[in-house]
């Protein structure tokens, strides 16, 4: 009676007497769950349905095909008009704002803020971004406002050499330690911060550099780099190499050497942008130059680069949203400032980055590559049926959709006679 009653009961199923191939098939079976468990799953989850659209890997590259600019394209065409609706508010409110002399301080103002649009987005791509960017153009339009006496280019280049230098020790800082760009580049921030508020009072321009006369150059500057940045943003090489550092896997591992320069790259350029916007501010300004923090201006710029298009988790952007959000940021602050609205800066940025967030979701939501099927078996098809692949499962194994456990008892016909 003992035998009968505990768990050491003979088994007498069918599987277990009448066939000892499924029974072995059963062993195999849990062998391969258990497996299963035991695989390394940091990286790619093994145990969902969901497809892993871009592989995991610690140089924060992708191996997912290139990125579909679909999304980009139809977000365009509405910046496109959504610039030509205010333009035509614009035009009905004062006609001469849109012609010379006032489009020259239109454009000036457009390359300055497109300047600063560049440099967030350069950053946002390389996975650094650069939030010192307005109190930098804050520093540089000071700068300018107390030696632009000296003349143009001897205001100008020591503040452009301070500003890569400054760029330079920031990059250092997240190369050697491997942190954030972002908490690096707020700690400059507040340092610039220092040099701005030690006026006490607002500093009268100096000199008589006026850039309206090359208004147009200066906008067809912006606007050239602005295109030709987002073209080349496009080419799936120079794409990965700039956003090595876009977080993947554990954030702290380090990227390699690699991904050294393109971090300097954008950190030093991104600066020497900020400079030169700001010294473009204070050669157009009637007024002084008044002492501050310049933190609006950060917050213009990175969601004037996020309406664009540009993710905020970095590598994907557009080609010619930079241009057109820079083009209606700069439309709508004039339109605001002629209709008397008096909306600080801080919550025309704080509008334009919520906005911005929203289109960055749409980005990375759209604008990822097309999932990779697995071994005869489409993605979408497979996680429909409930099947999950691994590399190391067999071919018969993916591609069917009845799981190993459930499957012994025909493991000597069909598929599962092969896979034997």
């Amino acid at each position: 009676m003992a035998y009968d009653d505990t768990t050491y009961r003979r088994d007498t199923s069918d599987r277990a007497e009448s066939n000892p191939a499924a029974y072995r098939a059963g062993v195999a079976a849990a062998d391969y769950r258990t497996n299963r468990r035991d695989l390394d799953t940091e990286d790619v989850d093994l145990g969902g349905g969901e497809p892993p659209t871009e592989p995991l890997r610690g140089d924060g590259s992708d191996d997912g095909g290139r990125d579909r600019l679909g999304i980009h394209i139809g977000w365009e065409i509405l910046l496109l008009l959504a610039v030509a609706a205010i333009a035509i508010l614009q035009y009905r409110l004062d006609p001469t704002s849109l012609r010379r002399p006032a489009l020259d301080t239109l454009l000036i103002s457009g390359a300055a803020i497109g300047l600063l649009a560049l440099g967030a987005g350069l950053t946002l791509r390389a996975g650094v971004p650069n939030l010192a960017l307005g109190p930098i153009a804050l520093a540089g339009a000071l700068h300018f406002a107390e030696n632009g006496d000296d003349g143009l280019v001897q205001a100008a280049v020591p503040a452009l050499i301070i500003a890569a230098g400054g760029g330079l020790l920031v990059a250092l800082f997240v190369i050697v330690l491997h942190v954030p760009g972002w908490i690096t580049s707020l700690g400059a921030a507040m340092g610039v911060v220092v040099y701005d508020q030690l006026r006490t009072a607002p500093v009268a321009v100096q000199g008589g550099y006026d850039p309206s006369d090359h208004a147009f150059y200066l906008f067809g500057g912006f606007a050239l780099l602005a295109v030709i940045g987002g073209a080349l943003g496009t080419v799936t090489p120079i794409r990965r190499m700039v956003g090595r550092l876009r977080p993947s896997g554990d954030p702290a591992v380090r990227r390699g050497a690699a991904a050294a320069l393109p971090v300097i790259a954008a950190l030093v350029l991104s600066s020497a942008f900020a400079v030169s916007a700001g010294i473009l501010m204070a050669a157009q300004s009637t007024a002084p130059i008044r002492p501050g923090t310049g933190l609006e201006w950060t917050g213009i710029a990175f969601g004037t680069a996020l309406l664009a298009g540009t993710s905020a988790y970095g590598r994907r952007g557009g080609i010619f949203g930079t241009l057109l959000a820079v083009a209606g940021i700069t439309l709508f602050i004039d339109y605001a400032e002629r209709r008397d609205l008096d909306i600080a800066l801080f919550a025309i940025a704080g509008c334009t980055i919520a906005a911005g967030l929203i289109v960055s979701r749409l980005v990375e939501t759209y604008g990822r590559p097309l999932p990779v099927p697995a071994i005869g078996e489409d993605w979408n098809a497979a996680a429909s049926t409930g099947t999950t692949w691994s590399p190391d499962m067999p071919e018969t194994w993916a591609t069917s959709t009845t799981p190993p456990e459930t499957a012994v008892g025909r493991w000597d016909e069909g598929p599962w006679g092969s896979a034997r």
